[in-house]
């Protein structure tokens, strides 16, 4: 199946959608009912408590592990049905990326230019690894490197084949304040673009300065799916207060807040 076209008014379409998403393992509820869909320049926040159900629903958008229920697609392309197709249009980048210890920093890029068919993948890559600040690194065994650097090439690998879609789970962790600000300017950048990103986190600072939207997930269901606007209007009180952090709390323990999908 061909990727999704223009519909007749020009708009594009969304490039990640999920529908009617459900995830069981065994008796255990891990998403129930699922639906969003993540527009073209578009950085979504997925935020919830520890099991709320966000890496769940990233790896399976990912085609990491099938759905007990419903459809997901990335860019047109069904991820249970034609998952590699799927995979060629995103990077996801898990919060303790699984590197190879033995490879070189510019051997994982080789590695993924190979796997994604990546043109002209060395300028691009020694264009990422400088902006990075890996450069000097390119020759150096992925088990020398600090916490921060093995992040900043997991990112520098799912950038290379340019993306349509980029998920983020927790992608903070280990970055100095300098990696920090570089992944924002380049998260930015690539939505400017026309890419669309989810991003998961527990540091809501980050999601409140980066994203434009939020999907707030408790228990494996969507408490709300809408703009940091929206959600303060539910809250007027707390919206006074400019502090999304009680906001987080009350729309994670009272009942659903607003219609989601």
């Amino acid at each position: 199946m061909a990727a999704e076209q223009h519909d007749s008014a020009g708009k594009k379409p969304p490039v990640v959608v999920v529908e009617d998403f459900h995830k069981t393992y065994g008796s255990m509820v891990a998403v129930a009912g699922l639906t969003f869909q993540l527009q073209p320049g578009q950085i979504l926040g997925l935020v919830g408590p520890n099991g709320a159900g966000k890496t769940t629903t990233m790896r399976a958008i990912s085609a990491i592990i099938p759905p007990t229920r419903g459809r997901l697609t990335v860019d047109g392309y069904d991820v249970e049905r034609e998952p590699v197709a799927a995979r060629r249009r995103l990077a996801y980048i898990p919060d303790d990326p699984q590197l190879f210890p033995d490879l070189t920093v510019t051997e994982h890029l080789a590695f993924a230019a190979s796997a994604y068919r990546v043109d002209d993948a060395e300028p691009k890559a020694a264009q990422l690894l400088r902006r990075f600040e890996l450069y000097e690194k390119r020759h150096t065994p992925v088990r020398d490197l600090s916490r921060g650097m093995r992040q900043k090439l997991a990112i520098c690998c799912a950038y290379l084949h340019d993306p349509v879609a980029l998920l983020f789970d927790e992608p903070l962790t280990g970055l100095d304040p300098r990696g920090i600000r570089t992944l924002n300017e380049s998260i930015r950048e690539r939505t400017a673009a026309g890419a669309a990103v989810l991003i998961s986190s527990h540091l809501l600072g980050m999601v409140e300065d980066m994203c434009t939207h939020l999907l707030i997930l408790n228990r494996g269901h969507a408490r709300f799916l809408g703009t940091l606007e929206e959600l303060r209007e539910r809250y007027p009180a707390e919206q006074s207060m400019g502090d999304l952090e009680r906001i987080f709390f009350l729309a994670t323990e009272d009942e659903p807040i607003g219609a989601v999908g």
